[in-house]
């Protein structure tokens, strides 16, 4: 059976139709990049980055590059000749770029160095822009003029960016972007189109020579997958964020079948275990944030439901199956929501070869197991057409789709293992859990206890020091975090401190109200409460011993 134009265009990215376009002299092509070189060169003087040489070098740099770039093609390759310059307003980029900054605007309220960011996302826009459209003219003499840039530096944005004294890899990791998205393309549906996602793949690449050179303290990546939890009822905000473009571009079936597996899995490792596998939460903030901003760009991704369906299921078997493969090798999990996307790309025409492979084994009376397996033959408002065959209302699968995905959501928000709540926060857990050594439980105690002792706390640094020397036999060690202990006036260090020369059981001792602040804040980071009973109160809520009824 042959299927509609309707059906063969639902989940098709809509080619760019420019609003406007027109060719302009070598002259004014340069005039307008040289707009962006001034905005960077404007950038680059404002107070707020006067403490900031290394950043201010950086931009300049940017700027001079862009501008040496321009000078050559205007002025020596395409003197006197002429360059197309269309305007293109494609809506999944001005949406996204919308979204996105509304995210970042509430992250940054909760977590202020994305602020202090804001001028070196400006800067990365400006030559954004300004590399694109060089290469552009450089490369086929058109330029499309648009919001692309703003979805990729807003993407970077939202999953790591290099810290100040290495800035200037920042532009490098953008070009590089850009490039792929140029000279790295395929055929899909008869239109030439980019293979990879502009911001997964620059992501990814840099991720790897990150992994390899053992650099990652360059960026901000951990701190970035860290602070995106701090913000309240963040899982919320994505999943309303993430509305909008589900709508209009059919993508809910990735990232629907990207968090119910990983959710999935997470929840089968607990009652397999006893402890969780991504530790605060069954599916990490950053995780789910990469599930519906990262991997789901309709332009590279699959365009079948089925596709879509099975490219979600592989991206969240994949994000579990990193993040053990980088902590087994002693490399940080961040990683693990960013390394398979350019993967997951490629594979893109092979899932949407699926659905007409199934539908044709189904049709012909071999397998109806398989047609039922196809997405289009579900019982979702149909278009009431004998000539409609297999194809539905997009808009209606679309809205039947995330009437799903709500109903999925709202259930893994009720259980407590997908939000503000999750008990893998709190350290009562997992100081139960590797008394009774549980799987990995005293490695992810280890971990909170040295930031809670490096962040001040001397009750954690006494902990962190009988965990050393009782369970990794680590002596040498341990004696470091008594000694860090005892600095910070908890006396129980001090005496493990001379325990350690001079033999004798180790000392254990309740929290100060001036360790519960450190303690008791779990993964969203600081929080108002600074009274005793307050304290008490929140320390017995999480299960401290001996804490409740206390004031």
């Amino acid at each position: 059976m042959k299927r509609s134009r309707g059906a063969a265009t639902s989940a098709r990215t809509p080619a760019t139709t420019p609003i406007a376009g027109t060719r302009i002299s070598a002259g004014r092509a340069f005039a307008l990049n040289a707009c962006f070189v001034a905005g960077l060169l404007v950038l680059s003087q404002l107070s707020l980055l006067q403490q900031r040489p290394t950043v201010r070098a950086s931009i300049v740099a940017a700027a001079l590059f862009l501008l040496a770039w321009s000078a050559l093609l205007f002025g020596v390759l395409r003197r006197g000749q002429k360059v197309a310059l269309e305007i293109g307003l494609r809506r999944q980029h001005y949406l996204q770029a919308c979204l996105q900054g509304t995210l970042i605007l509430y992250w940054g309220y909760y977590w202020r160095e994305v602020y202090h960011a804001a001028p070196l996302i400006a800067a990365q826009i400006l030559f954004a822009y300004g590399f694109d459209s060089l290469l552009s003219w450089t490369h086929r003499r058109t330029f499309a003029l648009g919001f692309g840039p703003f979805p990729v530096i807003f993407s970077i944005t939202l999953f790591f960016w290099f810290k100040d004294d290495w800035f200037y890899l920042q532009f490098g990791l953008v070009a590089l972007g850009f490039l792929a998205k140029e000279f790295l393309r395929w055929t899909r549906d008869g239109v030439n189109t980019h293979i990879f996602n502009p911001s997964s793949f620059p992501l990814a690449v840099v991720s790897v020579v990150l992994l390899l050179t053992n650099a990652s303290e360059m960026t901000w990546g951990f701190d970035v997958a860290q602070t995106e939890f701090y913000p309240p009822q963040i899982y919320l905000a994505i999943f309303l964020i993430g509305m909008p473009g589900q709508y209009l571009f059919g993508v809910t079936p990735m990232t629907m079948a990207a968090v119910v597996t990983t959710y999935v899995f997470s929840a089968v490792y607990y009652a397999a275990t006893g402890v969780y596998f991504f530790s605060d939460s069954h599916v990490p903030i950053a995780v789910f944030l990469g599930m519906h901003l990262l991997f789901t760009d309709p332009a590279t991704s699959p365009r079948t439901e089925l596709g879509r369906i099975v490219y979600g299921v592989l991206y969240g078997l994949t994000t579990v199956l990193l993040y053990s493969l980088l902590l087994r090798a002693g490399m940080p999990g961040f990683y693990d929501k960013l390394l398979q996307v350019p993967l997951l790309n490629l594979s893109a025409g092979l899932l949407d070869r699926l659905a007409p492979a199934l539908r044709s084994l189904g049709e012909g009376g071999r397998s109806p197991l398989l047609h039922r397996i196809v997405p289009a033959a579900w019982g979702l408002p149909a278009v009431a057409s004998a000539k409609a065959g297999w194809a539905l209302l997009p808009r209606r699968r679309h809205l039947a789709y995330m009437a799903v995905w709500a109903i999925a959501f709202g259930g893994m928000s009720a259980s407590g293992y997908l939000g503000d709540k999750h008990p893998g926060q709190w350290l009562p857990f997992w100081q139960n859990a590797c008394a009774a050594d549980a799987p990995t439980a005293c490695e992810d105690l280890y971990f909170l206890e040295d930031g809670y002792c490096e962040d001040g706390s001397g009750w954690a640094c006494n902990e962190l020091g009988i965990l050393l020397a009782e369970h990794y036999a680590n002596r040498s060690r341990a004696a470091t975090s008594f000694e860090r202990a005892c600095g910070l006036g908890f006396s129980a260090g001090c005496g493990n401190t001379v325990a350690m020369t001079q033999g004798g059981m180790f000392r254990r001792d309740a929290p100060t109200l001036a360790d519960y602040p450190f303690v008791l804040r779990g993964s969203k980071g600081p929080f108002p409460d600074r009274e005793p009973a307050q304290l008490y109160a929140r320390a017995c809520e999480q299960g401290w011993p001996d804490t409740c009824g206390l004031r």
